[in-house]
């Protein structure tokens, strides 16, 4: 007997959009306010991880075709990258910079290259997370 869960796959989608949109927040405000890329890693990690839970993994792996093990080494890539860069212009490991721009639509805005390293531990942290939940549930 094949179990009804409609209600589960809606809200769940639903939930899915809220989770993503509330870690992309916790990422981008994570330079100036609490937050970054290890929190707002882990709050998309847990949208995927519902995704997983609600949907077989055959299903998520077929609308989101992403190899954790490579975003996590991406992520580990682009964080080391960005800390050991300064170093080549003689500044110290980790040294960020950051600078003013008009940019077309938002006008005056803050770029960082601490974004840069953010988003690496934040790729890092949604593949390991993906990876431990999925070799798990592959156990059986």
């Amino acid at each position: 007997m094949k179990i009804n869960d409609v209600i589960l796959k809606t809200v769940s989608q639903a939930g899915v959009l809220i989770i993503l949109t509330f870690g992309v927040y916790l990422f981008l405000s994570g330079h100036n306010q609490p937050g970054g890329g290890f929190i707002g890693g882990l709050v998309l990690a847990t949208a995927f991880v519902l995704m997983f839970l609600t949907f077989d993994s055959d299903t998520v792996n077929k609308a989101i075709p992403f190899d954790f093990k490579k975003i996590s080494a991406i992520g580990v890539l682009l964080a080391f990258s960005s800390s050991t860069v300064p170093m080549f212009f003689g500044q110290p490991f980790m040294s960020q910079s950051f600078g003013y721009f008009n940019l077309p639509i938002f006008g005056k805005t803050e770029l960082a290259t601490v974004t840069i390293f953010e988003t690496g531990v934040a790729l890092t942290v949604i593949g390991v997370v993906v990876n431990i939940i999925t070799s798990i549930s592959e156990d059986e």
